[in-house]
């Protein structure tokens, strides 16, 4: 087919890209990555930990976060969602051993973001930090992030998230995944082109969060649609690389499938609500716009690519099996046995081998603040078949999107 040398022709230009993109920002940033500002000013704090059914994990959250060297805690503040476990019994016994722990109870299921909007109304902090209640910030992480402060611009600050439970080898790709992602959110921060700050640990400018109206309880991932709400507000969104936080990452393929279905379609809603700002001027409109619409286009072809040649390869056979049959010609050959480079095979191997070096320069890289020693094949098994699985996914979001399935799980 003549357009496929052009499909193959656009996919390694935005690959070559990206990676150069990504290379000159490290050439021009190495000796930074992991710095952070001097904390001068003790801000308060509030944390908000919004709760749905987190009995086994909620006890270690709360410890993790008092345990936190930063003195100015104000308070801790659980919001409970109308959990069906005894949560909600958890949360009110750790009262007596926290003092500045405050459980609110909803009567009503609010979501995640109706929880925080609740929270965020009577929070007292100059600061606000969001942590999932299955994540465990680190010990010195607040003081780290809390110094991007000192520029009045910025609303958000977050950190890289590391994966908790590495046991299984399902878990170890998501290890794997998470070191790259933190280390390109970081190179997007030198161009201001955070666009998300994740759940598991983010702190607020509390002012920025009420000049946006708090968290969008409509939208399936209310800290892609805060950022990029603040990003549209001129608020900056930074990154701390030297602080982190682990989460419990899905150790099963169905609980994984789901969330990283959520997160899609919450890609999708936010396209949509700010796609009137694209091109506009501003990092939204001229940076994340595009390249999250580039990228769901980009999944999208390669997967009908992938169909086509499945299809086109089965009748052909087909046809080729049927017919050598009628005329009692052999079905193979040991002609057929070699393999005929072709120009496209060229270009399909470039791009693995870009996937390949841009996974493995990452994991160089992050393992100046995880020292984990990687298995090669996990990383092979990471570039080659895990991310595969995303256009097979986002396929399966844009469908439940159109339909209307907006559904948290």
């Amino acid at each position: 087919m003549e357009i496929l040398p052009y499909i193959y022709f656009a996919y390694m230009f935005i690959a070559l890209y990206f990676l150069s993109l990504y290379f000159l920002i490290y050439l021009r940033n190495k000796k930074d990555l992991f710095s952070f500002p001097e904390l001068k000013k003790n801000y308060s704090i509030s944390f908000l930990v919004p709760a749905f059914n987190e009995s086994k994990t909620l006890a270690d959250t709360i410890e993790h976060i008092f345990n936190i060297d930063y003195e100015n805690i104000t308070e801790v503040i659980i919001i409970n969602d109308c959990s069906k476990d005894n949560t909600l019994e958890i949360a009110n016994s750790l009262k007596a051993k926290y003092p500045k722990l405050i459980v609110l109870d909803n009567k009503i299921n609010l979501g995640k973001a109706g929880s925080l909007n609740r929270a965020l109304k009577i929070a007292k902090g100059e600061l606000v930090a969001v942590v999932d209640a299955d994540s465990y910030p680190a010990k010195e992480s607040v003081k780290r992030m809390a110094g991007f402060f000192e520029d009045e611009k910025v609303g958000a600050v977050t950190c890289p998230i590391v994966a908790r439970n590495t046991n299984l080898f399902f878990e170890k790709l998501q290890a794997i995944e998470y070191r790259v992602i933190a280390l390109t959110r970081k190179l997007l921060d030198y161009v201001d082109a955070i666009y998300v700050t994740p759940g598991p640990l983010a702190l607020y400018r509390k002012t920025a969060l009420l000049d946006i109206n708090g968290f969008d309880q409509n939208n399936l991932t209310e800290d892609i649609e805060a950022t990029w709400h603040l990003t549209n507000n001129h608020w900056k969104r930074k990154m701390c690389l030297s602080a982190s936080v682990s989460s419990t990452v899905p150790s099963k393929l169905v609980a994984w499938y789901k969330q990283r279905r959520r997160w899609t379609i919450g890609g999708l809603q936010c396209i949509s609500k700010y796609k009137k700002e694209i091109f506009k001027r501003g990092m939204l409109g001229m940076f994340v716009l595009p390249f999250f619409i580039v990228q769901f286009f980009l999944g999208l072809l390669g997967l009908g690519v992938f169909f086509y040649l499945g299809v086109t390869s089965a009748i052909t056979n087909y046809l080729f099996a049927t017919y050598s049959i009628n005329a009692n010609v052999p079905l193979l050959t040991m002609n057929q046995l070699y393999i005929t480079p072709s120009f496209l095979n060229y270009l399909g191997l470039i791009i693995f081998s870009i996937s390949i070096i841009f996974t493995l320069i990452s994991l160089a890289i992050m393992k100046k603040t995880v020292m984990k020693k990687e298995n090669v094949f996990n990383i092979f098994f990471f570039a080659v078949i895990y991310l595969m699985t995303y256009p097979f996914i986002t396929l399966v979001a844009v469908y439940k999107y159109f339909k209307r399935e907006n559904k948290w799980r």
